[in-house]
């Protein structure tokens, strides 16, 4: 999943950037989330593969503060969260049980009274999550409003097909989320081993649905993606062709003096 994340969320920038057809808003827009998926995935991953294939479980405690500033800052912005935190004295075990320094995961390791925090960041979670989702559901209000008064069948299912594919990256986004955030805080009877994976599900699905969804439903990305992959084939065949072309021609002997 972590490689499909990082192919495609490399290649929708490139095929912007490339194709001057795809130069408009809609297009920034995906590179843009494209990059915040691609810090997403890559704060935590690495060091997830890194604990299984290496056996190194271990972290500094300032790139612990520094992975999780990165999944806050890029994830909902909630760099006052670390204010907060910030005051807490660590004086627990240096052990975190998860694979990655998941705000919970390290809030439970401070010695003081940690209802304060849980309750901040469960308010975070909600308000700005929650606010989100009432603009979101008004403006969709809005959108299907003007789709009923388009005069075609045919347009009136084309808008509903672009609708689909941005409801299907939000609620990859949003569903996950706030299920992790719920499990982490009411979730105690839950195995260790379903809050480590939910937390870990929530920042991987959407860098790894959001370069399938937007290049199989946009048909510009689609062409685009289908044009350069013949075309990078093409010249691969050509030069393997070539190659062993010449290589034939090499061994053909000449004519006799």
């Amino acid at each position: 999943m972590y490689v499909i994340a990082l192919l495609g969320n490399f290649t929708i920038p490139y095929i912007v950037m490339t194709e001057p057809r795809l130069h408009e808003p809609m297009y920034y827009f995906l590179c843009m989330l494209a990059a915040t998926d691609l810090v997403l995935v890559t704060s935590i991953l690495p060091k997830t593969l890194s604990i299984f294939w290496f056996n190194s479980r271990e972290i500094e405690f300032n790139a612990c503060l520094i992975q999780m500033f990165f999944i806050k800052s890029f994830f909902m912005t909630e760099s006052g969260l670390f204010v907060a935190m910030a005051q807490r004295p660590y004086c627990k075990t240096n052990i975190i049980p998860h694979t990655h320094c998941e705000h919970t995961a390290v809030l439970n390791l401070a010695c003081a009274d940690v209802h304060i925090g849980n309750y901040y960041g469960l308010f975070v979670v909600f308000f700005v999550t929650g606010l989100d989702v009432v603009f979101i559901i008004l403006s969709y209000f809005q959108i299907l409003r003007t789709i009923f008064k388009l005069p075609t069948k045919d347009a009136r299912l084309k808008t509903f097909g672009t609708c689909g594919t941005h409801l299907g990256a939000i609620l990859a986004f949003y569903i996950p989320r706030l299920f992790s955030s719920l499990a982490s805080r009411f979730g105690e009877n839950m195995p260790l081993y379903f809050h480590i994976l939910s937390a870990n599900m929530y920042l991987l699905l959407p860098p790894t649905l959001n370069p399938i969804i937007y290049g199989v439903k946009i048909k510009q990305i689609r062409d685009r993606l289908f044009h350069l992959v013949t075309h990078c084939g093409g010249n691969v065949f050509s030069w393997c062709c070539g190659s062993q072309a010449e290589l034939k021609a090499d061994r053909v002997p000449g004519p006799l003096p």
